[in-house]
């Protein structure tokens, strides 16, 4: 008897719409489960080198939780490619100015750093607020 590994082709792909709601979650044990639900690895299906996932929107992220010290020790940096062009902004700034991209962060240093990776986290969908524009994709509720 032949076996054969299953590989999923494009038509085999069924993406649903997941909803989070960040409130009171902490931000690492948050981001581990987006992350497996972005790249498919809650499918049978999944499979490392296609993106099988599905897509997550995220409310509330303004009202995420950290632990410990995080909150004035923990910086995000970013370069701007000129001589002394190092910018660090600190976990409490960026809540204030941005918030959605500390999770957004988060979840993509728990992707691959390929194509794929940039795939996957182009599902995600981060809102500060409570409310979203993703209404008539139904989506449902994930259990975190």
């Amino acid at each position: 008897m032949e076996r054969r590994t299953f590989s999923p082709r494009q038509g085999d792909i069924n993406r649903e719409w997941y909803i989070v709601d960040a409130e009171g979650q902490t931000l690492g044990r948050l981001a581990t489960k987006i992350a497996a639900v972005l790249r498919g690895k809650t499918k049978p299906t999944f499979a490392p080198h296609i993106d099988t996932g599905d897509f997550v929107i995220v409310i509330n992220a303004e009202k995420v939780k950290v632990t410990g010290n995080k909150e004035t020790q923990k910086f995000y940096y970013r370069h701007s490619n000129y001589p002394g062009g190092l910018r660090a902004v600190a976990l409490r700034d960026m809540r204030k100015t941005h918030p959605d991209r500390i999770l957004q962060a988060a979840v993509r240093g728990m992707l691959p750093r390929n194509v794929v990776g940039e795939q996957q986290l182009r599902k995600l969908k981060i809102y500060a607020g409570p409310k979203h524009p993703h209404e008539s994709q139904q989506p449902k509720e994930l259990a975190v």
